[in-house]
Formats: structure tokens, sequence, C-alpha cells
């Protein structure tokens, strides 16, 4: 039972996920949110497709052609070709965001998390790094950006709560799942 639950969980806060959950937050909790719902909806939609739905289709081609083993890239050695199409759509979205002329902050999110696939890509030639953590940091920073700048259409300051606990959380998981070690995780959450 505990393995499912925990499972779950790492599948819900996958890194993949990290950009568009950053995106929803932004259009949801941030002087964003007064744009119009369809345009709110349009610009999550793409960063999603862009940023998970393109890269799983990618993983799942790797796994069908048995250049990785599992989907969710255990082996180190695995992950090369994966990040690198995760960077170039990550890359992606970030033009998408100044082509719909989303203010800096939010562009430099995605530039953020383009940067943060490079260094643990790089980082992963010689060492494990939890893209989880790396992920989930991506989040509170964000958070913190949106609420020390005032840029919060209401008080997100509970949200980074919440989000510094699933940090917790997502890094307890991926040591219980024996899939990182505790300074693998702490580097992912520093990078």
């Amino acid at each position: 039972m505990m393995q499912h639950i925990t499972r779950f969980l790492a599948n819900i806060l996958s890194p993949l996920l990290a950009p568009s959950y950053g995106v929803f937050l932004a259009l949801w909790v941030s002087v964003i949110c007064y744009q119009p719902l369809g345009t709110r909806m349009a610009v999550f939609l793409v960063v999603f497709g862009i940023t998970f739905v393109i890269p799983m289709f990618f993983i799942n081609i790797l796994h069908n052609f048995k250049i990785i083993k599992d989907w969710y890239l255990y082996d180190r050695k695995e992950r090369i070709y994966p990040y690198l199409s995760v960077i170039a759509c990550y890359i992606a979205a970030a033009f998408y965001l100044n082509h719909v002329h989303a203010p800096m902050w939010l562009i430099a999110f995605a530039i953020g998390g383009t940067l943060t696939c490079i260094v643990s890509t790089l980082i992963n030639f010689k060492w494990k790094i939890s893209a989880h953590s790396a992920g989930l940091a991506g989040l509170v920073a964000l958070l913190f950006h949106i609420h020390f700048e005032g840029l919060e259409a209401f008080n997100t300051f509970w949200l980074i709560r919440i989000m510094i606990i699933l940090c917790g959380l997502v890094g307890t998981i991926r040591m219980y799942q024996n899939q990182h070690n505790l300074w693998q995780v702490i580097a992912g959450f520093i990078n």
C-alpha cells in the first residue's frame, strides 16, 4: 500500500509537471489572474502540452525502441536523451511565453527551468541528482518572487509554506523509494 501511495505522490510531483504547476500558480495567484479566463486557460494548456505532453511522448518513443528501460528513468545513464528533449521543450515554452507577452518574471521562470535542466544534465554524467527536488524548488522560488515582489493577487505566504512541505515530502519519498540519497535530494533542491 505504501508503495502505491509513494508512487502516486512522486508522479503528481513529477519534475515534468513543475512548469505547468508554476504557470498555473502564476496565472491564478499573481496579478495575472485578472486576465480573461480563456486567455489564462489557453496559456496554461499550451505550456502543459509543450513541457509535459511532448516530453512524455518522446520518453514513450525511447521506451518503445528500447533506448530506455522504464518510464521512471531510474538509471542515471538513461536520463540523457529525455533530459535533452526536456531542455528543448522548456526553451520552446520560454519562447511561447515571450510570444504571448507574459511578464518577464514568468519568462524568467521558464528560462530558470531550462538552466536547471541543463545543470542537472551535466551533473547527471557523473552523479544522480534529484530532478523532483529541483522542480519543486523552482516552484518555491516562483512563489517567493510573486510574494515578495508584491505580484500576488492575495496573500500567498501559506502557499509557500505548503510548497516547502511538499519539497520535504518529495525528497523523503525519493529516498524511501531508494531513488536518491539525502545529498542527491539536497543537491536537487539547491540546483
